[in-house]
């Protein structure tokens, strides 16, 4: 059998640093051990009742049958654009100011494709989701990474970027409430990204993905709710989150006209849109009523407070997210982020996603789902007290 070598392009992506973790759990799991997983981040609840009816409505229609028009259906359009507007008093124009994306996730990854020459300089956080990476990579461009630390509540400090590449850098990625570590952004901090981008060639980058989820009675900031930011960048929305749609894969990215543009042809060049059926399952999602979000967002609030209060009071001095379903848990001292994550699944059996996973600034922590069941929260604090390692 003729082995082909791959192209330079595949070889250069960056290597899926989780893969390894699946594999050790999917390991312990055949071993017959009772694994708690939170260290994967895919919603544990089924989809809300009204949507997968819709979709069923949907598929029964031949018209859903046939290729949907490349760029989306615009009743799925004026669908986000009364979202934005009914939930964060930002008005959009559904002819140039929305993409329909694959899920959050293409449009991540297509967005340095579009605007990025080899080369060209690009401003990612760190930690960060992995797959900007993946986006960066495939643009052959070079990644700049601005430190979030908790000194500065996860937020980065643009005095801190060199000069040099604050000068040369085209794109910017942000993303709060953020993954992995849980913070979410000021007004103020938003206010600070637009002067920026005005003052330099930035093009901001909002991963709006767990923006329908924050604690303490705090509703997430749209980027584009503030003063000018349509001006200078986009924010992409993904139902996977919201409405636990992860596995349908729809999302769509808003803002500015001219990287709406961009994303479209270079979607009009790898797809033939998204099935009508799921684009009507998306448009209901987005204009029905709330209240599944409302319920949803009281159950990962429930779950942070079971999880962050039993590990306080077992000794782990942990702090408590703001938003996503995220918890960002600083490991004790004497180990890494991986050997700590090691440790978990060797001694309580509990899968944790090391902080090296996120980008140099994860070091130090672990990422923690809160998408399991509350009973199973509670056995993973009664197991990690059994380690007496607090």
């Amino acid at each position: 059998m003729k082995v082909f070598s791959q192209s330079e392009l595949l070889n250069s992506l960056p290597k899926q640093f989780f893969a390894s973790l699946v594999k050790k759990v999917s390991r312990y799991v055949a071993e017959g051990h009772d694994v708690i997983n939170l260290g994967q981040g895919n919603p544990d609840q089924p989809t809300p009742d009204h949507i997968v009816k819709k979709l069923q409505e949907a598929a029964a229609n031949p018209l859903n049958h046939k290729y949907s028009p490349f760029q989306g259906h615009k009743y799925l359009k004026q669908a986000a654009v009364n979202f934005y507007a009914r939930e964060y008093g930002v008005d959009l124009d559904p002819e140039k100011e929305v993409a329909i994306l694959f899920g959050g996730k293409a449009g991540l990854v297509e967005i340095p494709q579009c605007l990025l020459n080899p080369g060209d300089t690009i401003l990612v956080p760190d930690p960060g989701y992995p797959d900007y990476w993946s986006g960066v990579a495939l643009a052959q461009a070079n990644m700049v990474t601005m430190p979030l630390t908790e000194e500065n509540d996860f937020l980065p400090v643009y005095e801190n970027i060199d000069s040099a590449d604050l000068d040369k850098a085209k794109l910017m990625f942000l993303n709060y409430p953020n993954n992995p570590t849980g913070a979410t952004a000021t007004p103020e901090f938003f206010e600070k990204t637009v002067e920026l981008a005005n003052k330099t060639n930035l093009c901001v980058v909002h991963d709006f993905a767990y923006g329908a989820i924050g604690f303490d009675g705090q509703k997430p900031l749209s980027f584009l709710q503030t003063p000018g930011a349509k001006e200078i960048g986009i924010e992409i929305y993904t139902l996977s989150k919201t409405f636990n749609m992860a596995g349908w894969r729809v999302g769509f990215a808003v803002g500015n006209p001219s990287v709406i543009a961009a994303l479209e042809l270079l979607q009009d060049h790898l797809y033939v849109s998204i099935f009508g059926g799921i684009q009507e399952a998306a448009a209901e999602a987005l204009n029905a009523s709330q209240e599944c979000v409302t319920e949803l967002n009281n159950l990962y609030e429930s779950r942070r407070n079971v999880l962050i209060n039993g590990l306080q009071s077992i000794g782990w001095n942990v702090t408590s997210p703001k938003g996503s379903f995220f918890a960002w848990l600083k490991v004790p001292s004497g180990y890494t982020s991986e050997e700590f994550a090691d440790f978990l699944l060797e001694k309580a059996h509990i899968a944790v996603a090391p902080g090296i996973g996120f980008g140099t600034f994860g070091e130090g922590y672990v990422r923690v789902g809160l998408l399991s069941s509350h009973e199973r929260l509670e056995e993973a604090v009664r197991r990690i007290q059994a380690l007496d390692i607090f």
